[in-house]
């Protein structure tokens, strides 16, 4: 098995003891198929999970001979011995998530034999043993890149992360890229101008040196075919038409929580209320690095004709828009077409404008194609805690549509108009907890008489402290906008 320094290990094998300190005879074994392992709850049945031992042995060969770094990680007590000779030693730190290194002078061909020591005790809800290897970096790998860079047509550096920077149960400290990876890209950006940069991170990273290079790819996490996905795209035989789903910030500062989180006490505040993601940078004015909903492509798209079904709707009424999307370049390509809206004026503080709606199109160039968006209630709603419900205002409201959250191309208006007569704040909704519907017997009645099959539903426990409008994003073929319509009303009896 590849142990990621390039080489082969036989019969690496875990042996599992009922004890803490590796002693007497192993009551289980097992071959390991990775260096690594993860432990949840009560997945080692054959000892007590808040309290063992495991012990992997194996060997492992290089294919050159050279200078090798391991790594060990792990949350409970750890060891590295390689030859019987131990090298790395977590054993005093026992939840310990920081990794540490040593560089190892290896043979080619020559076997050596590699043993993990591991001890846990403590609270079994999670547990950890990580070892990674890799051949050592060359002090000048960075000039030996530039080098290359220099005397090619184009460069492309490919940067990022893995797992062990950014994961479930821990958060990175910073926006950098690790190791020497910026100074890799402007080092490179400086000898030749056509440096593409691929971005291979699952989070926005600084990007200090974004105006020395033409291009950057965003490739996320792809897999195993991500090389092929990325050479398609930079070789141009497919035309890119990715968004991105956040806004990447020009710095950590600039993040909507970077003050409340992760908080004091044991406590985090979540100060920014709905001013996450775009909302925050709308209502702040802060410039962000990339938009919501930014994304270039091979070609262009050109916005026309956006047209709404009327310029006044009552509270309920279905808010019809269409617009024309031309592709303009020389590419097929495909293009999200994002539909915002903006409340004019509301009584309480509100977004500069929230995304609604959006839908992706194909397009040969040249071609045209009319985007069609149908909006409900929900679309215009916001909820207000003094009524504790679910409320349209009426007034001025603008639909918005654009290639980005920064990008909007047309605008138009229309007006909501008020109830016919003034409704006073019902005391059960469907805006409420369904706990809270659920614990009053006239909710309850209501709920059975309109989803019969809401007391035998599987899931029931995790929706309680959700509102029924809530849980139609989750079942909307169960909960229509009608039922919801048909609910408020009998709610309103009560």
């Amino acid at each position: 098995m590849d142990h990621g320094c390039g080489g082969q290990q036989k019969g690496l094998t875990a042996h599992y003891f009922d004890n803490c300190d590796l002693s007497g005879e192993p009551v289980s074994a097992e071959l390991v198929e990775k260096t690594e392992a993860v432990w949840f709850g009560l997945s080692l049945p054959h000892v007590h999970a808040d309290r063992f031992s495991v012990r992997w042995e194996g060997t492992v060969t290089v294919p050159d001979t050279g200078a090798y770094e391991f790594g060990l990680t792990s949350v409970g007590q750890s060891r590295l011995l390689i030859d019987g000779a131990q090298m790395i030693d977590n054993w005093g730190t026992p939840a310990n998530m920081d990794e540490k290194r040593v560089q190892i002078e290896m043979t080619a061909g020559r076997p050596y034999r590699l043993t993990v020591e591991y001890a846990f005790v403590g609270d079994a809800h999670w547990r950890t043993l990580r070892l990674g290897c890799a051949p050592a970096v060359p002090v000048n790998a960075v000039e030996a890149a530039v080098e290359l860079a220099a005397r090619s047509d184009v460069a492309i550096v490919v940067a990022g992360l893995t797992d062990a920077w950014e994961s479930e149960g821990f958060d990175r400290v910073d926006m950098e890229l690790p190791g020497r990876q910026a100074e890799l890209i402007e080092r490179v950006a400086a000898v030749n101008p056509n440096t593409v940069v691929v971005l291979n991170v699952g989070s926005p990273v600084a990007m200090k040196w974004i105006d020395r290079v033409p291009a950057v790819l965003q490739a996320w996490y792809g897999g195993q075919e991500a090389g092929n996905a990325i050479a398609d795209v930079l070789f141009g035989d497919v035309n890119p038409s990715g968004k991105l789903p956040t806004t990447f910030p020009k710095r950590i500062q600039d993040n909507p929580a970077y003050i409340n989180y992760p908080g004091e006490n044991g406590k985090v505040l979540y100060g920014e209320g709905i001013f996450v993601g775009y909302r925050y940078y709308d209502k702040k004015d802060v410039k962000p690095l990339f938009p919501f909903g930014h994304g270039l492509s091979y070609t262009t798209f050109a916005y026309r004709n956006l047209v709404t079904g009327a310029t006044e709707y009552g509270p309920d009424a279905e808010i019809r828009a269409s617009v024309d999307v031309q592709n303009t370049g020389t590419r097929a390509g495909q293009e999200v077409v994002q539909l915002y809206v903006r409340d004019l004026v509301s009584s309480l503080t509100r977004p500069e404008k929230e995304l609604k709606a959006f839908a992706k199109v194909a397009l040969e160039p040249g071609e045209t194609q009319t985007v069609n968006f149908s909006l409900g209630r929900d679309a215009l709603s916001f909820y207000n805690p003094a009524y504790r419900q679910w409320v349209v205002e009426p007034g001025e409201f603008e639909v918005l549509i654009g290639s980005s959250s920064h990008d909007i191309r047309l605008a138009s208006r229309f007006a909501v108009k008020a109830a016919t007569a003034e409704t006073p704040a019902a005391r059960l909704h469907s805006g409420l907890p369904l706990r809270t519907l659920l614990c009053d017997e006239a909710g309850r009645a209501i709920l059975e008489k309109h989803i019969p099959e809401i007391q035998s539903a599987p899931d029931l426990s995790e929706g309680l402290d959700m509102s029924l409008e809530q849980i139609a994003a989750f079942v909307p073929s169960i909960l229509t906008q009608d039922r919801l319509r048909a609910i408020n009303q009998d709610l309103a009896t009560v």
